[in-house]
């Protein structure tokens, strides 16, 4: 049965409300705890037992903090790094162009640094040299070097690691681990198939983080002191909420305690980033997510491949607020362009046709920096996982996005095995490859059965799901914060969202192209301010501006906005039904 009565909205989705099952968990919450309702129905949606309720919502970094040393190849890896540092050998780290790889070459020059020593830092071109390390690079690194980490990268680099002739290579990296392992010294990755997967959920900046708490460790039991790694955890968020890391068990503790270090606003590229993204509050995952990684990915996509890693790791203001301006710059080339490709893509995807496993779509001279940004917006469109490529020449390069429960990575990487693509691989939630034009259609057929097989496609996207009916006086900042506790809010742990019913909109203002600024009043004197960010996307922008004093139930997330001062309720307007009139049955 629909939430509300909601069978078809303004957007054309069905709502739907919590389980009869979550509904008996959050009052069982309640009962055991006395915590509000609405906090109490977040909670039983993440499935937190009654009894683990309050520790829930103080996440305890010692508590969740995994031993290093479960990750194979661990000690090694951190045994190598401490001899480079204490030696004064070279060091070069090698590192992926987008947020999670900045992140973590970053960690490594700020902890070298901080040790009194410095690395080469190498990032490839995503045009040029694609992802991963490449033979000519690694050759390169390796004459001038005695040590090269390779960060966010390098385990499905068997050429690559053997043509680093001369020097030792340690990979850190979070990607899906081939049958077999590059010849290098070590290889940390909690996704090698030869690992548990108790932590396969870890990004590459916390396998870097957790390689610099073993190096801790190691440099205390030789009577040494390493430099403070709580307060790095600024960028281990980061790298977690872009890369779209699920946010539970320790990379909560990671974000939750990461987002209370960058409030203090220490790092100089960070603040230069927040700056220039005009975030006037501190920030949350969603500043992460959507406004500060985007600025930060804009270098790798289609500037200088480096700049965002060397934003992060700056350590100058005046240099740091240099580099965020380019990157803010590069930033809205990068939409422009994304516009234009998102624009094709769905069109020729909606020709395709939306109800299959996969939505897909390729074009001629697609910029391969934008193909990834437009992938997901196609699988937010359609609750699917998409692949987005750019065809140049006899070749594709394109990026994949998936759904929550569909491993698009293995998929990738099995089509890869079995001869389909060139090359490819991944994680669960994104994958990159490229595919030979002529295979092109016959791969992406093979791609949706395998994706079929783990679910995808069975799940409409009209179904958009509801937390619970909240009455506009219980939005207040109080219950917001309280709600904010069982947060950050994320990619496996997705921010409430909430129906209030029965709305009348007070003024509807468009804000520049696509957005709409609203209040709305439930007729007893309790108004509530929205945002609805690209409204005129779909009919929910023109329905609302030109609403004709009709009544609506609305639905989406809450959050306290900060301005001049004052925190008021605004609410991230996502969805809207008309009201059924009074007496209607």
């Amino acid at each position: 049965m629909s939430f509300l009565g909601v069978d078809a909205s303004l957007t054309g989705r069905r709502w739907c409300g919590p389980s009869p099952e979550t509904d008996r968990m959050a009052e069982a919450i309640a009962q055991d705890t006395g915590l509000p309702r609405p906090l109490c129905q977040t909670l039983a949606r993440l499935g937190v037992p009654p009894a683990d309720a309050r520790a829930y919502l103080q996440p305890q970094l010692r508590d969740l903090m995994p031993d290093p040393r479960r990750l194979l190849d661990m000690e090694n890896a951190a045994a190598r790094f401490l001899c480079a540092v204490t030696n004064r050998e070279r060091i070069a780290i090698f590192a992926d162009y987008d947020v999670d790889g900045g992140a973590s070459a970053a960690l490594l020059v700020d902890w070298l640094r901080q040790m009194g020593r410095t690395a080469t830092l190498y990032v490839p071109d995503r045009i040029d040299e694609g992802y991963g390390p490449n033979e000519p690079a690694m050759a390169d690194l390796a004459a001038r070097h005695d040590l090269i980490l390779c960060v966010d990268c390098g385990t499905l680099s068997h050429a690559a690691v053997a043509a680093a002739q001369g020097a030792d290579v340690v990979i850190l990296d979070h990607h899906l681990g081939g049958e077999t392992l590059p010849r290098a010294l070590a290889v940390v990755n909690p996704n090698r198939q030869d690992e548990t997967g108790d932590l396969a959920h870890l990004c590459a900046a916390a396998v870097v983080f957790l390689m610099l708490v073993e190096a801790g460790r190691q440099l205390r039991e030789a009577g040494h002191q390493g430099p403070d790694l709580m307060a790095m955890l600024d960028l281990v968020a980061l790298a977690t909420v872009a890369d779209v890391a699920p946010l539970k068990g320790v990379n909560r503790a990671f974000v939750r305690q990461g987002l209370k270090v960058m409030a203090r606003r220490a790092r100089p590229g960070l603040v230069a980033l927040a700056d220039v993204a005009k975030l006037d509050s501190a920030p949350d995952s969603h500043h992460l997510g959507f406004l500060l990684g985007p600025r930060v990915n804009a270098g790798g996509r289609i500037g200088r491949a480096d700049l965002g890693a060397r934003l992060l790791a700056c350590d100058d203001p005046d240099e740091a607020r240099a580099m965020a301006e380019r990157l803010e710059t590069l930033n809205s080339e990068r939409r422009e362009i994304e516009a234009g490709v998102r624009a094709a893509a769905l069109a020729q995807a909606e020709t395709r046709g939306l109800e299959a496993p996969l939505v897909w779509a390729a074009g001629e001279g697609w910029h391969a920096g934008v193909v990834g940004i437009v992938a997901a917006r196609l699988k937010e469109a359609t609750n699917r996982p998409a692949v987005v490529i750019g065809l140049d020449g006899d070749e594709g390069k394109g990026s994949g996005r998936s759904v929550s429960g569909v491993d698009l990575g293995a998929c990738v990487q099995k089509l890869t095995a079995e001869g389909w693509l060139i090359k490819g691989g991944g994680h669960r939630m994104a994958a990159g490859l490229t595919v030979s034009r002529d295979r092109l259609d016959g791969a992406m057929i093979r791609l949706s059965e395998l994706l079929e097989r783990q679910g995808a496609g069975r799940t409409g996207p009209a179904d958009l799901k509801i937390d619970g009916l909240l009455m506009p006086g219980a939005a207040d900042v109080a219950t917001i914060e309280q709600i904010e506790g069982a947060g950050p809010f994320g990619a496996g742990a997705p921010a409430p969202r909430y129906a209030i019913s029965d709305l009348r909109v007070g003024f509807a203002r468009r804000v520049g192209d696509n957005h709409l600024k609203l209040r709305l009043d439930d007729g007893i004197g309790t108004h509530l301010d929205a945002i609805a960010f690209g409204a005129f996307e779909t009919a929910l922008g023109p329905a609302l501006e030109d609403h004709g004093g009709a009544r609506f139930h609305v639905a989406g997330k809450l959050e306290v906005n900060t301005w001049g001062g004052r925190r008021t309720v605004q609410l991230r307007l996502e969805d809207a039904a008309p009201a059924r009139p009074a007496g209607a049955i």
